[in-house]
């Protein structure tokens, strides 16, 4: 691969997914794209790049962005910000959304879908609590591939055993062949949509709860403080972002705050005074405590967002 030919593709995919690759990460050019080269029969890296120069073939295009997107991820990933909903975010929701009995979460980089499934259990646990209430999953993500894994909810046995108790697997997934399919009463629970961050999200409405977890530390700081700013503008007064374990907004962007009480949270900047959703006492919540999830109720009462 030639200098002119990484630059291409480098400010190509920046352009088109926000991946800001530096020098050092030549290879993954190399290594990733191979098999789409493979895949549409084109003889290497420079007839590829001539392809997207001549932007003619929108195939090509949505694979190379697919083939370098990271999309790694699995049930209750890192687990805190898993926890920190459960014991926080969904009994302070219960108390300040009270009247209006409505929530929505949105999962800004959903990939194979295990992150809002995961908080889908989660919400299926506390079910007699969320009685009449009206949930609203968004899960969104640039790869059109992985998202429709998502939809199928099909996972391997690898997949299912990364993360997910095994109670949990056995209570909400069914064995097919070789494969787990979790059931379809938690696949209604989600609305996977394609989205690229690096364009206007604004159409999404305004979100309660946002994790866009793992997909920042791709971007260079303009961009980050890009998207962090248009999530903010999606986000409840009163809202909450969790972002990746290895990401921040401080130096970044003054638009959201760290959580004074939660690590791993972040609120609104301009409305930190506002009242947050955070639980009374966690005593109180009725929900099971870390590593002890209670056994999932039928989710009667329980209305999901039309979609």
């Amino acid at each position: 691969m030639t200098e002119f030919e990484f630059d291409f593709l480098r400010l190509y995919l920046k352009q088109r997914s926000g991946l800001a690759l530096t020098a050092e990460k030549r290879y993954l050019i190399e290594s990733r794209l191979g098999p789409v080269c493979r895949r549409f029969s084109l003889a290497g890296l420079p007839e590829l790049v001539g392809c997207l120069r001549l932007a003619r073939d929108g195939a090509i295009e949505r694979a190379v962005v697919e083939a370098m997107t990271t999309n790694e991820t699995f049930f209750f990933r890192d687990r805190t910000p898993f926890d920190l909903f459960r014991d926080v975010l969904l009994p302070g929701a219960l108390a300040t959304r009270a009247s209006q009995r409505r929530l929505r979460i949105w999962c800004a980089a959903a990939s194979t879908g295990q992150e809002p499934y995961s908080l889908a259990m989660l919400l299926a646990e506390a079910a007699p609590r969320l009685a009449g209430w009206r949930v609203e999953i968004v899960a969104t993500d640039l790869s059109t591939e992985v998202l429709e894994k998502a939809r199928l909810g099909l996972y391997n046995q690898f997949e299912v055993q990364r993360g997910l108790p095994v109670q949990l697997m056995l209570k909400h997934f069914t064995q097919v062949g070789e494969q787990w399919r979790i059931a379809e009463s938690l696949r209604q629970m989600v609305d996977f949509r394609p989205l690229n961050l690096l364009q206007p999200f604004e159409h999404l409405g305004t979100f309660d709860i946002v994790y866009c977890r793992n997909v920042l530390i791709y971007f260079d700081t303009v961009t980050k403080a890009d998207v962090l700013r248009r999530i903010a503008d999606q986000l409840a007064p009163d809202g909450a972002v969790l972002l990746g374990a290895a990401e921040t907004v401080i130096g970044i962007t003054e638009a959201l705050v760290p959580d004074a009480e939660h690590r791993g949270l972040y609120r609104l900047g301009r409305a930190a005074a506002a009242p947050s959703l955070a639980a009374p006492s966690l005593a109180s919540s009725n929900l099971a405590a870390p590593g002890h999830l209670t056994v999932a109720p039928a989710l009667s009462g329980l209305r999901w967002a039309a979609r």
